[in-house]
């Protein structure tokens, strides 16, 4: 049985920039950096980091209640997302793909903020029975997943992956793997994530959060900058439409873009610290796969999350794979560190980079880093052609994750 072909033929995000990709395109399109200072931080001793890239929640009752109460905000934001992405692909009902249809959604932690109010809640008198029914649907690690499954009727394979910063890239990979395998036809992926002062407490702590931006939040983070302090976190979700080729063409879907290569690895040497041999690893496995040479790529989509040793490491990486010339270009500037919904996310914007043929600068990127400058930065917009991109996300705990995404043609 030969391998089935996977394209994209849906987006959807919810962002700090606001709901949807349009909201998110414009923001980027006006360079503008979404993190704010969180009000009500200052009461978490020890914090240092008091900033963030927050989602301004739109209604959410038009979900019936019977669905909605197993929900929190993890998964309302991958309903905003999922949404998008079907009415993206042109999809009002999934009835037509009985069993052929699954979802694959990926977070670091589950719900943040659920979790969080768990434990505040039970702890002072050790009474569980103050918890309700629904808090373990709300906190549990594939709470997206299992919430937009029976938002959607799915009744296909449902996952949900767990790696911290490369969760949702691993979940469009898992996607690409259960359709080209012809498990699936069509497998809604990505990720979501919340932000809370625990999920920013947990970087402070490892001393990997950005604490110097606390009166001008819109300076940070500051990816491959001489500057750089380290991460912003920021929420939100993105979904991607991932189908069989055949199938897409059957039902007149527009094509968006194809899944040609991807690989996901461990370093297996540090829990915290990046490392540079398995990242260019990661994307020459995911370049053979793809059956594409470095020197075809138009832009490499860097994971750059604006720490200091990750982003010089994952700079002498891509220099090493690509060399000096292939553009370089990281998000986070914008919107912060998405965490597990960052791979799907980025993702959607470098496929409207491929429609448009232009390449959308680093934001606060102003003086590169001795250690960074190996390769070429996107400094101001670019307008070229964009046939071939590579998308990085590397986690803690080692985990590297690359894709390489392709131009649609028909004669491949």
């Amino acid at each position: 049985m030969t391998a089935a072909r996977v394209v994209i033929t849906g987006k959807g995000v919810i962002t700090g920039m606001g709901c949807g990709m349009d909201a998110l395109i414009s923001g980027i399109e006006k360079g503008k950096c979404a993190t704010r200072r969180m009000p009500g931080w200052e009461r978490y001793k020890g914090l240092r980091s008091l900033i963030g890239v927050p989602v301004d929640m739109p209604d959410y009752r038009h979900i019936p209640r019977k669905i909605r109460r197993s929900m929190g905000r993890l998964s309302l934001l991958t309903l905003f997302a999922a949404d998008e992405a079907l009415s993206s692909a042109g999809i009002k009902s999934l009835d037509f793909l009985e069993g052929k249809c699954g979802c694959v959604v990926g977070s670091t932690m589950g719900g943040a903020e659920a979790l969080n109010d768990t434990f505040e809640t039970m702890l002072p008198d050790h009474d569980l029975s103050k918890l309700s029914a629904m808090k373990f649907f709300h906190t549990v690690s594939h709470t997206a997943a299992m919430n937009l499954a029976q938002y959607l009727g799915l009744r296909g394979i449902v996952m949900a992956t767990s790696a911290a910063c490369a969760s949702s890239l691993q979940a469009v990979g898992t996607g690409f793997d259960l359709i080209r395998n012809r498990r699936q036809s069509m497998v809604l992926c990505g990720g979501a994530e919340e932000l809370h002062p625990t999920v920013t407490g947990s970087f402070d702590i490892l001393f990997a959060s950005s604490t110097n931006y606390n009166d001008i939040p819109e300076k940070s983070p500051r990816p491959f900058d001489k500057d750089r302090d380290g991460i912003v976190c920021g929420e939100g979700a993105g979904i991607l439409v991932l189908e069989d080729y055949e199938h897409a063409v059957e039902r007149g879907a527009n094509i968006l873009a194809e899944i040609r290569g991807y690989h996901t690895c461990s370093s297996g040497s540090h829990v915290s610290q990046a490392h540079r041999e398995s990242m260019i690893h990661c994307m020459n496995m995911a370049l053979s796969e793809a059956d594409i040479l470095p020197s075809k790529v138009d832009l490499v989509s860097a994971h750059a999350t604006a720490t200091r040793h990750g982003d010089e490491e994952e700079a002498q990486a891509i220099a090493t794979v690509f060399g000096a010339n292939t553009p370089v270009q990281s998000l986070k500037g914008y919107i912060g560190h998405t965490l597990g919904a960052s791979g799907s996310i980025e993702l959607a914007v470098v496929m409207d980079m491929m429609k448009q043929n232009m390449i959308y600068p680093t934001c606060n990127l102003e003086v590169v880093d001795n250690g960074c400058d190996v390769v070429f930065h996107v400094r101001e917009t670019l307008h070229r052609s964009v046939d071939v991109v590579l998308k990085n996300c590397f986690a803690f705990g080692g985990i590297n994750a690359s894709l390489v995404c392709t131009k649609f043609k028909p004669e491949i």
